[in-house]
């Protein structure tokens, strides 16, 4: 019986994190850009006498300066280039001073400069990472729950704090080496595309095995979402599980309160605990400043403010709460379906098991 719920809830976390992982994709990639040091959408630093507020002869880029810009001679850089030409600069500013483009901007960049399959990079590593991910997650979650309501008050919010703790614990340390992969692939801006094995093959020879865990503490940090994430969720779920007539079938009504429950509670925990996921992709980016988790906070939010914390949260939302509405819905569809064909099945047996018995009885009776 614990091998065959193991099984259910492995089986169910990997089909819902694959669903959620394919779907969300293209918003996975703007986000891990934006949350970088250098996102491709901002311009390159140009001369002052061309950010200057005054307009001088010298104020005119120069025919090579002019056709670079028409032209896009600044690829990476070609969304806002022209827009800031002109314009002053703020004190201190820096690449980052500029107003984030939207999401639908960002996409239609992607797509022109390095072309649809470009919104996809780092969907085989994601893939690949998500499937195990999510199952080890929810599998160790519940296993944990189910241990830990042996030790405390049963189904409190102490044991969806540690359960969650734990899932989460688990699953950043075996998966890690994964997602740093896939962050790498996607802050790629090159046209000559690296595959996922060229990325592992650099990595492993400029930092070794341990390479792949650069960032490491911010994901353990990060766990605190996970946490907030589903001792919300399960207390939500809780209080919805009190207008229901019966418990036994579950209908669409269900699995759109688990969607509902899902987004509110991931928007909440992802919300407060954002500024961990910028920290964990500016130490994944390669050849960077950023060497430590506090190091990297510190430095961005002295160069970049608070905003510098929160680059990409608007992009994050948009695609973690239809990620989590799926995610959610897909496991308690799956672990429900599988149970109750197992727990049906367990009838059967045991009926046609009681028939046969009292068959061979009845036989036994009239032979005597």
């Amino acid at each position: 019986m614990w091998d065959r719920d193991t099984a259910i809830h492995l089986f169910a976390g990997g089909v819902a994190g694959t669903a959620g992982a394919i779907v969300t994709c293209p918003l996975e990639v703007v986000k891990t850009r934006l949350q970088s040091s250098s996102s491709g959408f901002y311009p390159p630093p140009i001369n002052k006498e061309l950010t200057s507020g005054h307009v001088t002869c010298k104020s005119f880029p120069k025919s090579e300066q002019r056709r670079k810009l028409c032209t896009g001679g600044y690829t990476r850089h070609a969304l806002v280039a022209l827009s800031h030409f002109g314009s002053s600069m703020p004190p201190g500013g820096s690449p980052h001073s500029h107003s984030t483009p939207g999401v639908y901007q960002c996409i239609r960049y992607i797509v022109q400069n390095e072309g649809t399959r470009a919104l996809f990079k780092g969907l085989g590593p994601n893939l690949i990472g998500v499937a195990p991910s999510r199952a080890i997650y929810f599998c160790t979650y519940s296993k944990s729950k189910i241990a830990f309501n042996t030790i405390l008050a049963p189904d409190t919010a102490l044991v969806h704090v540690f359960s969650a703790f734990c899932a989460g614990f688990v699953a950043c340390t075996l998966t890690n080496p994964i997602w740093f992969v896939k962050t790498r692939l996607q802050l790629d801006h090159r046209t000559n595309r690296i595959t996922a094995m060229e990325c592992v093959e650099r990595i492993y020879r400029q930092s070794g095995v341990m390479g792949f865990y650069k960032g490491i503490m911010a994901s353990y940090i990060g766990i605190s979402e996970t946490v907030i994430h589903f001792v919300i969720y399960e207390a939500v779920k809780t209080s919805l599980a009190t207008y229901r007539t019966s418990n036994e079938r579950k209908t669409l009504r269900d699995f759109i309160e688990f969607m509902a429950a899902g987004s509110f509670s991931k928007t909440i925990a992802s919300t407060v605990a954002y500024p961990h996921e910028v920290a964990r992709t500016r130490l994944r980016e390669e050849g960077t400043k950023y060497q430590t988790f506090w190091q990297t906070l510190r430095t961005v939010y002295t160069e970049e403010g608070i905003h510098g914390l929160y680059r990409g949260l608007g992009t994050h939302l948009i695609r973690q709460i239809p990620n989590t509405a799926i995610i959610m819905a897909t496991y308690e569809a799956v672990v429900y379906l599988l149970s109750r064909h197992f727990h049906e099945r367990s009838l059967t047996i045991n009926k046609t098991s009681g028939s046969q018995f009292y068959a061979e009885a009845k036989g036994k009776r009239e032979l005597a």
